[in-house]
């Protein structure tokens, strides 16, 4: 088995650039995974794992070759000093993997006859897009659609934050004007939350097919989604504040739809 041991070998330099550039990882259309359950929930969803490095201190090889299985991956050994300037947490079980990425198209999309979906526009922080998945993924929504994305979808950050959760459900990255137009050909109500001509989020059914709208924080959706929703619609908030946080918004709305929808 092939062994690393320096962090100046050439293809421990190029990893590094895969964490750190957006540029390197959509060139070689690799991202990286640490920690074995987001490695596992990633081989369920569908992903290719290219190459695995792992730490023999912290990962024994019958783990290794239970999560691989028969699949044709190349393992490499590396060194304690390799992983720590790799790895971002210390939690990850001394495992990290090379996987390969996918297109994300609106096309590819298999909904159901009665569809919810979250559209998140223009998400600047990748913690809160993370975090957004991982609501996405505890409602067991049908899809997220990424629209004018600020960062891209492998950034380690929303990998990380999302807890595996990037690959557990369907995601589409795409323009608000793709997106609008590929909702309005399926007959998906969009429902927009912003401040400007809202009513009040739970007055409004949601059990036919739906997408629920939510934008940044600091400037909110653009004009082009609130003229194409069906309403517009708001989190009623009684303390001074006007805003929340995007993410909690996106659990808010999602479980009213859930609610309605009977769960």
């Amino acid at each position: 088995m092939k062994q690393i041991t320096s962090i100046q070998n050439p293809f421990i330099k190029q990893l590094i650039q895969l964490q750190e550039k957006a540029k390197t990882r959509k060139k070689t259309g690799t991202f990286l995974i640490e920690g074995l359950r987001e490695m596992e929930i990633a081989i369920k969803g569908g992903y290719e794992l290219v190459t695995i490095l792992f730490l023999p201190e912290l990962i024994n090889l019958e783990t290794l070759q239970k999560t691989i299985e028969n699949r044709a991956i190349d393992c490499i050994e590396i060194s304690k000093e390799v992983y720590q300037k790799l790895a971002y947490r210390d939690t990850t079980e001394g495992i990290l993997a090379v996987a390969k990425i996918k297109t994300h198209q609106l096309s590819d999309l298999q909904l159901s006859q009665n569809p919810l979906i979250l559209v998140a526009e223009g998400i600047e922080k990748p913690g809160n897009l993370g975090a957004i998945l991982r609501t996405a993924d505890a409602a067991n929504i049908d899809a997220v659609i990424i629209a004018n994305p600020k960062s891209d979808l492998y950034n380690p950050n929303i990998v990380r934050s999302s807890v595996g959760c990037v690959f557990t459900r369907q995601i589409a990255v795409a323009s608000s004007e793709e997106a609008i137009a590929f909702l309005q050909k399926r007959n998906i109500a969009i429902y927009c939350a912003t401040l400007q001509d809202s009513t009040a989020y739970h007055t409004q059914d949601y059990q036919q097919p739906t997408a629920l709208v939510v934008g940044t924080e600091a400037t909110g959706i653009t004009e082009i989604w609130r003229k194409n929703s069906k309403q517009n619609i708001i989190i009623p908030m009684k303390g001074v504040i006007d805003s929340m946080n995007v993410s909690v918004a996106a659990a808010i709305l999602l479980f009213e739809a859930k609610r309605q929808r009977g769960f």
